[in-house]
């Protein structure tokens, strides 16, 4: 089994930005396989993620194992981050959603955010998953919306990944063109959720990550 996974070192780490705590970034932390692409399942720790418009290049803390994420650019809606734990490069891409909706209305949960993540040491490019903000329904369908096409998610813990690795290329291009992406899940209590992400300079912010991540 092959793992696909951003180091859990990157959520342990909080950042100061006008007086607020802001938690640091994890996507996927450990894999459970998928065809031709493991998904990661949720990690011990609760998995949060760096909100682009509080964090800043010049605000880093110290983290082991070069760890802490910097900030590269914000592109739109879209932060561009790197990181190196234990030495291997991390980039990434991140936004929370425009627009969130659950059914029944205003339930409760966590703030939900996308990433689109390259880990070269492990030959991983442009994988995208969403942190959903619940713990999703064992079983339940997910899906996410872009450019008229309907993707089936794979659903673990509070996670989503693409079940069918081979669509995730056409995905993540149809993802460059549109103008938003809307995520659809169901808690494990039943709610009904629809997040939708603006697509606003996800482009450029996967153009820079490219360049930076051959560093």
């Amino acid at each position: 089994m092959t793992l696909r996974r951003i180091p859990a070192a990157l959520a342990v780490s909080a950042m100061l930005c006008g007086g607020a705590s802001v938690a640091l970034a994890q996507a996927p932390a450990q894999a459970q396989a998928r065809p031709a692409s493991p998904k990661p399942p949720k990690s011990e720790a609760k998995p949060s993620t760096p909100k682009p418009e509080a964090v800043k290049p010049e605000t880093k803390p110290a983290a082991a194992g070069g760890a802490e994420p910097t900030l590269i650019g914000q592109f739109g809606t879209w932060g561009a981050y790197s990181a190196a734990p234990n030495g291997k490069k991390v980039c990434f891409a991140l936004a929370k959603p425009t627009s969130s909706k659950t059914n029944p209305p205003n339930r409760p949960r966590d703030p939900a955010y996308a990433f689109v993540s390259t880990r070269p040491a492990e030959k991983v490019t442009n994988e995208v998953s969403v942190m959903i903000g619940y713990t999703l329904k064992p079983g339940s369908e997910s899906t996410l919306e872009v450019g008229g096409a309907t993707y089936a998610m794979y659903t673990q813990g509070d996670g989503l990944w693409i079940k069918n690795a081979a669509e995730e290329g056409r995905m993540v291009d149809a993802m460059r063109k549109a103008s938003d992406v809307v995520v659809k899940g169901v808690s494990a209590k039943g709610t009904e959720t629809t997040d939708t992400f603006s697509l606003k300079g996800l482009s450029q912010a996967l153009d820079r990550l490219a360049q930076d991540c051959k560093r």
